[in-house]
């Protein structure tokens, strides 16, 4: 009788983190299970955007141009105060665009879903299991026994992905930390009609009302989703039926101008655990933390979650990082990601408190603060403003160190040519915009610009801004540190090496 085989990573919940993280691990080559106790992927949607740091994952993983024909650009959102004028308005990032992808995008989540899941199926060393049930937990100090469908499953590492109402959290005992936000609210997804478009605001809204806070996303096609405050004293399941959705949705729609999707009442949370990492066990996506949804980060959140740990775990499984190192690595995770994702739901936090103003007068004050900012010109804020740089863990204190680095495309002979991970890869890079000599370092990816130059400026603009000429990129595309000088940079790679 064969014994049953000892997987590098068994990851419990097969949503877009687990699948992510799946392909990331699997494609590195290491053996990987997945569970999920669903058998299929939920045929509704949850999440509605992405952005071009998620895009650049899938493109790691060799998925993005078929993720792309269920995306569109986001289209900027106008934010609408007491008396119905614009108090903001919050848009992408100019081309040409940093990541070589639109910086904010609307997606359908289910087929997005499918063809990550697609991608895992094609990797002979991950196996997937639906349809059954993680029921059980026990650590020691080679690996993780899982009990699913009442069998066990043994693993070195083990990831949590597992949603927001998560058993292994539960099971490992890490309490979610409560960031202070705690809203009942109603989701509505609308497939428009022609004569319900033509009803519709060409933007999408925020309604920044205090009678009834909402807002309105235009997904792609015809796909419309509004996010509705419930007021005290209203019934989140009678709101939930399709009589009572329609009642909210009378400002804009009738029944006869589209047909209902889906319809939810949620609260609203700002929640992050406590712990990332117990053992050799890690939480991750809906897992981990719950934010507000009012910049659409929720999804985003989940894979950075899975990219930023999938680097540092194949780095531990092949051997390259041993000992106390690996531990300092793996720790790293729970560091970055958990400073990273408090940081953010603060902001988003404070985008909903503009939405969510109750006191009039207070919302009258909020939007004349608004107007006097701008000058009394309501001008275009770039969502991507308000993303954090990393934090702690395995970055330094130099400019720029802790951004997303940016992904040029590479000139050529007939002008614009392939992504700078196409041509680089994706490990350790050594970035030089050619000021300064770059020597070759084991481990280190050299990309010279000065010989091979990009085609629209976005790393020179990027090391303009910084005050810098070269920097070290991680595997995940944050910035580990930067160099204005050849002695910096002798610094910054002698730091790196001991690191």
């Amino acid at each position: 009788m064969s014994e049953a085989p000892v997987y590098d990573l068994a990851i419990v919940g097969y949503g877009p983190a687990g699948a992510v993280a799946a392909a990331l691990l699997g494609q590195a080559g290491h053996s990987v299970y997945v569970c999920d106790r669903l058998q299929d992927v939920y045929e509704i949607p949850r999440a509605i955007a992405l952005d071009h740091e998620v895009m650049r994952v899938f493109q790691q993983l060799g998925v993005v141009d078929a993720v792309q024909r269920h995306c569109e650009p986001f289209t900027p959102s106008v934010y609408y105060g007491v008396d119905g004028q614009p108090i903001r308005r919050m848009t992408m990032v100019d081309p040409p665009y940093p990541q070589g992808y639109t910086p904010s995008i609307v997606f359908t989540q289910p087929p997005v879903e499918r063809i990550l899941r697609e991608r895992v199926a094609r990797l002979p060393n991950v196996t997937v299991e639906l349809g059954v049930e993680c029921t059980g937990l026990a650590q020691d100090a080679d690996g993780v026994t899982l009990t699913v469908a009442g069998r066990p499953v043994r693993a070195r590492w083990a990831l949590a992905a597992d949603g927001g109402s998560s058993g292994l959290r539960a099971q490992l005992g890490v309490a979610l930390e409560d960031l202070g936000f705690d809203e009942p609210w109603l989701v509505v997804d609308v497939m428009v009609n022609e004569r319900g478009l033509a009803k519709l605001p060409a933007t999408s809204v925020q309604y920044c009302e205090p009678q009834r806070p909402c807002s309105l996303v235009i997904g792609p096609g015809n796909h419309r989703r509004w996010e509705i405050s419930l007021q005290p004293g209203e019934d989140p399941k009678e709101a939930a039926t399709p009589e009572g959705t329609w009642q909210l949705l009378a400002r804009w729609l009738g029944p006869e101008d589209g047909t209902l999707w889906r319809q939810s009442s949620y609260r609203f949370h700002a929640l992050v655990a406590e712990r990332w990492r117990v053992g050799r066990v890690f939480l991750a996506g809906d897992a981990a933390h719950m934010q507000p949804p009012f910049l659409g980060q929720g999804m985003c959140q989940g894979v950075r979650d899975v990219a930023n740990l999938g680097w540092k775990l194949a780095a531990v499984l092949s051997g390259q990082v041993q000992g106390e190192a690996a531990e300092r690595l793996l720790d790293s995770y729970g560091t970055e990601r958990k400073a990273h994702v408090r940081e953010l739901t603060s902001r988003i936090k404070g985008v909903g408190a503009v939405i969510c103003e109750r006191d009039e007068t207070k919302a009258r004050e909020r939007d004349a603060r608004l107007l006097a900012e701008c000058g009394g010109v309501v001008r275009d804020t770039p969502r991507q403003d308000i993303l954090p740089p990393l934090v702690g863990g395995l970055v330094t204190t130099t400019p720029g160190a802790g951004t997303l680095f940016p992904q040029p495309r590479m000139a050529t002979a007939d002008g614009v040519g392939e992504l700078m991970d196409e041509r680089a890869g994706r490990g350790w890079r050594l970035v030089g915009d050619g000021t300064l000599p770059l020597d070759g370092v084991p481990g280190l990816t050299l990309v010279d610009l000065a010989r091979t130059p990009e085609a629209e400026g976005v790393v020179a603009a990027w090391m303009s801004r910084h005050g810098v000429h070269a920097a070290i990129v991680r595997p995940d595309h944050y910035t580990y540190g930067t160099a204005a000088d050849a002695g910096s940079l002798s610094a910054l790679i002698a730091q790196w090496r001991a690191r």
